[in-house]
């Protein structure tokens, strides 16, 4: 699943196809169809059931037959309509006949998933040259080839068009990520960490050699998505840096662009040029268009995803000054340090609050910035806190970090029940953190999240999520006053 072998900047002048086939189409044409779960047809049938597609699915395969109950057609020829998307899964070898056939019959907007073009030695560059010849004779627009498909799953629409193993868990109230991978096995990893780390990933893109379609073009239609409030990016290559750079500020005024960019080391250049025939650009470089463009750069795979997970939460991201609110010393200095290194402020409580919570707490206890509770806080100590926070604090602070380690003196289930019941009184972003043996785990991350509360199995990876979120507001702007 190797990407990237784009389009040239002349091809691309401008963005303006209409990529809405490609997202929510009324009709899919699988060309290559087949029941057995082990090939790539079979795999894309089952996975558009399996996302909950409600359009006409139509098997196309030369045996005919039945195929899950729907009746297969021996080629497009037989369609009384051209379906709108038309899905080919197929040899390189039979792709370009089933391109013609698709003009032919009228398909117009097509996905190719296998490889075999210009990844593929001399003969592959042949083929890829006689199908660019095809887009442009029949105004075709089409995505890959050499790509894993197209998953996209919003309130309004269920589709998947891939052969990846599974399904991202989808929207949350606040929105849906977005991922558009110039890798397919990075596409798949991101889908398995958004159901461990409860990221909102709603939609996948599989880019592939782009022969047409690349990165800008996935990033201007999902930018201008509603049901999108992040869009995230893998890139090894960009071909057009000015056609990129207007359509991420455009993207990055209203909604954060998070991007990874692989090949930053001279080593790592030499290995995306082996993978996808990327030119070395300078890192340096590539800063530049990321800052003039409002995108957030990432440095590693994990960032983007903690990223992911901090913007599905919270899409317009928060301010620098945070409130460390703690039940144990030590993590809340690894908090601390971690902050402060992502650039984040940590004002003192106001007095009023400052006042309130000694009167409440332990002797012992530190009223500051971090707060420490002790370890023997109960729900009464957290919620008290919390409580005093959003009444005197107010003003003082963007977000609440919290953080909860659980001693063997203290029932971890009611201290979750009462941060999950105040949590919808929290006018500011509010993450929380465990540590410790958690005997119920699961079931208490999943109260907090279900609170609209992002939870963090460790302290120093929340601090990290509150420093990149705290870098959009400043992008935002950025991107708003530089667009065209």
């Amino acid at each position: 699943m190797s990407p990237s072998f784009s389009a040239s900047a002349s091809e691309r002048a401008q963005v303006t196809r209409d990529l809405s086939p490609f997202f929510g189409p009324r009709s899919i044409a699988i060309i290559g169809a087949g029941e057995r779960a082990t090939s790539s047809g079979g795999a894309v049938l089952q996975n558009l059931r399996i996302a909950g597609f409600t359009g006409t699915i139509i098997p196309v395969n030369p045996k005919g037959g039945e195929m899950f109950g729907l009746t297969a057609r021996r080629s497009l020829k037989e369609l009384n309509h051209p379906a709108d998307l038309a899905v080919v899964v197929i040899r390189p070898d039979l792709i370009l006949d089933a391109v013609r056939e698709a003009a032919e019959t009228g398909h117009r907007h097509l996905v190719i998933l296998p490889g075999g073009f210009a990844e593929a030695g001399e003969a592959g560059r042949a083929r890829d040259r006689e199908l660019r010849g095809l887009i442009a004779q029949h105004g075709l627009t089409v995505a890959g080839p050499n790509c894993a498909g197209i998953i996209h799953l919003t309130r309004r629409t269920r589709f998947a068009a891939t052969f990846l193993r599974d399904m991202p868990p989808g929207p949350n109230k606040r929105g849906s990520c977005a991922f558009i991978s110039q890798s397919g096995a990075l596409a798949e990893e991101a889908i398995a960490a958004a159901h461990v780390q409860a990221i909102p990933l709603g939609s996948v893109v599989s880019v592939g050699n782009a022969v047409q379609l690349g990165v800008t073009d996935y990033l201007d239609f999902l930018g201008d998505d509603p049901e999108t409030s992040v869009v995230l990016l893998y890139i090894e290559s960009i071909d057009d840096d000015a056609l990129f750079g207007r359509v991420a500020r455009r993207v990055a005024a209203s909604k954060p662009v998070v991007a990874l960019i692989g090949g930053r080391t001279a080593p790592g250049a030499g290995a995306a040029a082996a993978h996808t025939g990327a030119p070395a650009r300078d890192d340096a470089a590539m800063d530049r268009l990321c800052a003039e463009s409002g995108v957030l750069r990432v440095e590693s795979l994990r960032r983007l995803l903690i990223a992911a997970k901090g913007f599905g939460a919270f899409p317009q991201g928060l301010g620098k000054r945070v409130l460390i609110l703690s039940n144990s010393g030590g993590p809340g200095v690894l908090c601390t340090d971690r902050a402060a290194e992502e650039g984040l402020e940590l004002p003192p409580p106001p007095a009023a609050m400052a006042a309130a919570l000694r009167a409440a707490l332990p002797g012992e206890a530190s009223v500051a910035n971090p707060l420490d509770l002790l370890a023997d806080a109960r729900e009464d100590r957290f919620g008290l806190t919390l409580q005093a926070a959003v009444r005197e604090g107010r003003g003082a602070f963007d977000s609440i970090l919290g953080i909860h380690v659980v001693p063997f003196m203290v029932e971890a289930g009611p201290v979750i029940a009462r941060l999950a019941e105040l949590a919808a009184q929290v006018p500011i972003p509010f993450m929380h953190s465990m540590m410790g043996t958690l005997t119920h785990k699961s079931e208490w991350f999943a109260a907090m999240e279900k609170a609209g509360v992002p939870m963090f199995n460790d302290v120093e990876t929340m601090a990290e999520c509150a420093g990149l979120l705290a870098r959009y507001p400043a992008l935002r702007e950025k991107a708003r006053s530089r667009r065209e």
